[in-house]
């Protein structure tokens, strides 16, 4: 197969990239390499994973972003057999400080690479990575319980795909996304399009350089092994489920190689691998053996207390399961970001 990832050189495009080169496809990766610039960080972060993939002969990689039409022309072709869209701004905070930029992004760049999937490779699969952030603070008009360390919900063990989109705040960022969600929706009915929306919740693993904005396992690790103080908005008693990279991109082959041919996902670790930050922290100080330094401040806007994704229509439909539980995942990010400090 010929696969397209954008945003390759991001910490979901690249396991994407290395997972299909493996398999002795052929791979193309297109990135601007934006991502410090997004978070205001003076040091290069994917530039990492860009050179990493340099290492397989069957990855090309193309410097190019998803907004120019002459940079989809380089890597557009009749015979492209799936498009991963990995590409995006990634965080909240940017894109209610830039909401200009984050819709140029995530909304209008989401569609010119939909336009290029119609118009020169329309039978290509195509993967979209949206967020449970579409369901903005509706997820947090349902009743929760409180314990010492989390909260929890009360009567559902999780969010499904019919959960109420409308009439709530989003952040821009939400809204974006939720844009490239409805969009890729409507190519798959209009135009014939294989397509399918995923709504990720917090997909962590190596290779992933965290911010406090967005990444917020990674950050964690980062700062605790760097000796940098983290700040917890609210409470830490916040939850969400977390999946690690490599079952994500099971996910998407999964679907890939099916006969479905378009579909609607909320994909995390479910029920079964959820943390709250204060856990999250313990199990951190466990595999490091330092002590977290940290500073409380406020609620930050639209943070939902609880976060969980039901993911049983993913299951039955795909087959899919998440094969590397929480404790197996933060042992391997741990160790990455240990053997990888100067990065940080």
């Amino acid at each position: 197969m010929k696969i397209l990832i954008t945003g390759g050189a991001g910490m979901v495009g690249s396991h994407a990239a290395e997972f299909y080169a493996l398999k002795g496809h052929d791979v193309t990766v297109l990135d601007n390499l934006m991502r410090s610039k997004l978070f205001g960080y003076d040091r290069k972060s994917v530039e990492y994973n860009w050179n990493y993939l340099a290492g397989y002969k069957n990855i090309k990689r193309v410097l190019g972003d998803i907004r120019e039409e002459k940079d989809l022309k380089k890597v557009f072709t009749k015979d492209v057999d799936a498009v991963i869209h990995t590409a995006g701004q990634p965080g909240v905070g940017f894109s209610i400080d830039n909401p200009r930029e984050d819709y140029s992004i995530n909304a209008f760049g989401t569609f010119n690479v939909l336009e290029h999937v119609r118009k020169v490779s329309p039978r290509a699969a195509f993967v979209y990575c949206s967020t449970n952030k579409v369901y903005g603070e509706n997820v947090s008009n349902l009743p929760l319980r409180e314990t010492d360390k989390r909260y929890s919900f009360r009567n559902v063990k999780g969010i499904s795909e019919s959960f109420n989109i409308d009439l709530a705040a989003h952040t821009p960022y939400g809204v974006s996304k939720y844009a490239g969600d409805i969009y890729t929706q409507e190519y798959a009915y209009a135009y014939g399009i294989k397509a399918c929306v995923f709504r990720m919740s917090c997909i962590y693993g190596t290779r992933q350089f965290g911010f406090e904005d967005q990444g917020w396992l990674a950050h964690f690790i980062i700062s605790n092994i760097t000796d940098r103080p983290v700040t917890i908005y609210g409470n830490g008693k916040q939850v969400r489920d977390v999946l690690y990279v490599e079952d994500l991109i099971g996910a998407f082959d999964l679907f890939i190689r099916s006969d479905i041919k378009t579909g609607v996902f909320n994909v995390g670790g479910g029920a079964d691998n959820t943390i709250s930050l204060l856990e999250f922290i313990e199990m951190v100080q466990k595999n490091t053996g330092k002590k977290m330094k940290m500073n409380f401040d406020n609620w930050r806007p639209s943070d939902q207390r609880v976060y969980v994704s039901d993911v049983s229509k993913i299951k039955n439909t795909l087959g899919w399961n998440p094969k590397i539980g929480l404790g197996k995942g933060i042992k391997k990010l741990v160790a990455w970001i240990g053997a990888n400090r100067g990065y940080f």
